[in-house]
């Protein structure tokens, strides 16, 4: 049965109602509409700042990073070393494929070869170099599991732990959870988010209170300018700070006429935070003051890592600024139906080495251990061949993999079938993968609900189990 959340007992209402509207055509008065729209997002600031003094348990971990490899990596061409699918290229497969599999189909091996890295040994393809060579501060969970044959149920499940419904995102969960270290700050940011398969939806608070939604910079794999747009003001401070005081005095005139109003008093916050925010962030997102060698660990001097190396770096300045959840997104760029050696070749040399950065640079600041990083897509890739010279989707067995934050370095969890198609031993569904997460911060995910039509709502549904080998 799911339990009501000793959490949050005093939720807010789902929807914020008329404040929320009323501050939106407010929005000429120096914020900008876009940015009145990412800082309405924390309404609730206040309540959720107390929220994470009611941790569950002891944490592991104090944010999130979730490096997003859209569109799904293979895993027989990274992390999962299949030598038998090497000895069989070209066979047909010897037991029965997915349904969405019509035809008699055909193993490819990978055109990658394999080595052994690290203290550990354990196995990575010649696609990660320069994450090969953090493999014993990874744990590679080899039996990941997922609903979704499609990339917009697929997309979904690794995000909302739904396939199918709108739920609120992991990290509108996490930041309902734990709220922010930085109350002049959001505590859920999201570069580079797609556009497709869901896309707002994916990092979406649904109907958790509206400062649980993400504050997007960029799109599609791109950190774009790398500012939050409108959130500048062509007035001065002091006259932001005049049109402030009146409309924040309409706004408690309000509030007495009404009484006791969780919207308002967060619309109130809101403002506030607006303003603080504006003399915090631009210096928080500007990557220029970063020196040269922290801009080269990144790869910022080369256009082919320059990208995703720009997202890691912003990453790591926003979790050093105390943002609770931060994801990266490279795009539909992973999606190799055809030609897989051309696709993952470039997606590797885009992200290897600015991921690689990060975890150094999280590492050399003593942050690492305080930092979960997530990788990963929304599933994996079949062992067959799709067309001539691709793989088709594999949410039956893929892998994803989790450093820092109290995981277990240097261990391959999980097994895949002897061709890498179907998760066998230690299978580690979505929703375990999303209690485990949670249980890392300090929550248990069995605790961490939301009173929603009729029923109490939680990110794992009613399944999920914390995957305690993995944790140190």
């Amino acid at each position: 049965m799911v339990r009501q959340s000793s959490i949050h007992p005093d939720s807010p209402p789902a929807s914020p109602g008329f404040s929320r509207r009323s501050l939106l055509k407010s929005a000429s008065c120096g914020f900008g509409y876009l940015a009145l729209t990412h800082l309405l997002a924390q309404q609730g600031l206040a309540n959720s700042k107390s929220i994470g003094k009611n941790l569950h348990h002891a944490p592991k971990a104090k944010r999130v990073i979730f490096l997003f490899m859209h569109g799904g990596p293979s895993q027989v061409d990274t992390f999962d070393y299949k030598p038998q699918l090497q000895k069989d290229d070209g066979k047909t497969l010897p037991f029965q494929a997915a349904k969405n599999i019509d035809a008699k189909p055909k193993l490819l091996k990978s055109p990658w070869s394999f080595k052994r890295h690290g203290k550990s040994g354990l196995w990575v393809s010649e696609l990660l170099p320069h994450t090969a060579k953090h493999i014993d501060d990874l744990c590679v969970i080899r039996s990941l599991h997922s609903r979704g044959q499609s990339h917009g149920q697929a997309v979904s499940m690794v995000h909302t732990g739904s396939d199918n419904l709108v739920r609120p995102s992991m990290g509108s969960w996490i930041n309902y959870g734990l709220g922010s270290e930085n109350n002049s700050l959001p505590a859920f940011v999201i570069l580079g988010p797609s556009t497709g398969h869901g896309g707002p939806r994916n990092y979406g608070s649904a109907f958790l209170p509206p400062h649980t939604q993400a504050t997007p910079i960029g799109a599609n794999g791109k950190l774009g300018s790398g500012n939050i747009k409108n959130l500048s003001s062509s007035l001065s401070r002091r006259d932001q700070r005049d049109h402030l005081d009146l409309i924040q005095e309409l706004n408690r005139n309000h509030l007495q006429r009404r009484g006791k109003d969780a919207s308002i008093e967060g619309a109130i916050e809101a403002y506030e935070l607006a303003y603080r925010m504006q003399g915090v962030a631009p210096e928080i997102l500007d990557l220029s003051k970063e020196p040269e060698h922290i801009k080269n660990l990144y790869g910022l001097e080369d256009k082919t890592t320059q990208d995703f190396g720009r997202m890691c770096l912003q990453a790591r300045r926003l979790a050093e600024a105390g943002v609770r959840f931060i994801e990266l997104s490279t795009g539909n760029v992973w999606d190799q139906h055809g030609g897989l050696y051309k696709g993952h070749e470039r997606n590797s040399k885009a992200t290897d080495k600015p991921i690689a950065g990060l975890l150094q640079d999280l590492k050399e600041r003593g942050m690492l251990d305080e930092t979960l990083i997530l990788w990963g897509g929304e599933f994996g890739r079949t062992p067959i061949v799709q067309g001539k010279d691709g793989r088709d989707h594999n949410p039956q067995g893929f892998t994803m993999w989790m450093a820092g934050g109290g995981v277990q370095g240097g261990l391959a969890y999980g097994e895949t079938d002897e061709y890498g198609y179907y998760a066998v031993q230690d299978k580690v569904h979505m929703h375990d993968l999303h209690a485990t997460i949670l249980h890392l911060l300090g929550l248990d995910h069995e605790r961490l609900t939301y009173h929603y039509a009729g029923r109490d709502f939680r990110l794992t549904d009613v399944y999920g189990r914390v995957v305690e080998d993995i944790i140190v």
